[in-house]
């Protein structure tokens, strides 16, 4: 039994939810976002706000049932209050920058990495070592400050690379004479 999935999700005010078979749409005041669900799982709204269900009692019904549960909470939540990811960049003369449509990375290579901002997506540089990345959607987030810090991950002797805020990245002791 889901211990997730059993809780009902909470409709907040100015949201509107739209059921319609399998597909869930969420507006809000931030935008818009939609999400077709799995065959082995239902959706109801009721007093309570959304609750789902599985269809059956099978293993990949129960699998789903959490995982559908989140996935629709997501997307209520990224209506609302949108979800970001801050990035630190560590080492000499490694920067950021927003130039026109793109994200501008000097991460120590020969030349300057250019990330082009997807659609949906904000992007924000409030220190040259600092990318805030934002949006409505929570895997998109994940995704592209993942493809961000993918360029230049952090190496474990100096620290250097684009590492995640709040991340521990494990040190090693260097070679020894």
């Amino acid at each position: 039994m889901s211990r997730i999935g059993k809780y009902p999700i909470e409709v907040p005010k100015g949201v509107t939810v739209t059921l319609s078979g399998q597909d869930v749409a969420v507006k809000g005041p931030k935008g818009e976002l939609k999400l077709t669900l799995v065959d082995d799982v239902t959706v109801e709204q009721g007093e309570a706000g959304l609750t789902v269900a599985p269809r059956e009692d099978t293993q990949r019904a129960r699998a789903m049932w959490g995982l559908s549960r989140t996935l629709v909470k997501n997307l209520v939540d990224g209506v609302t209050e949108g979800f970001s990811k801050t990035l630190e960049i560590n080492g000499v003369g490694y920067r950021a920058a927003i130039q026109g449509k793109n994200l501008q990375l000097n991460l120590g290579f020969s030349h300057e990495v250019l990330y082009p901002i997807p659609e949906g997506i904000d992007i924000k540089c409030t220190k040259p070592t600092e990318v805030v990345v934002s949006g409505i959607d929570k895997q998109k987030v994940g995704q592209v400050a993942a493809e961000i810090r993918g360029y230049r991950a952090p190496e474990p002797y100096k620290g250097k690379g684009v590492k995640y805020a709040g991340e521990y990245i494990f040190r090693k002791e260097g070679k020894k004479k």
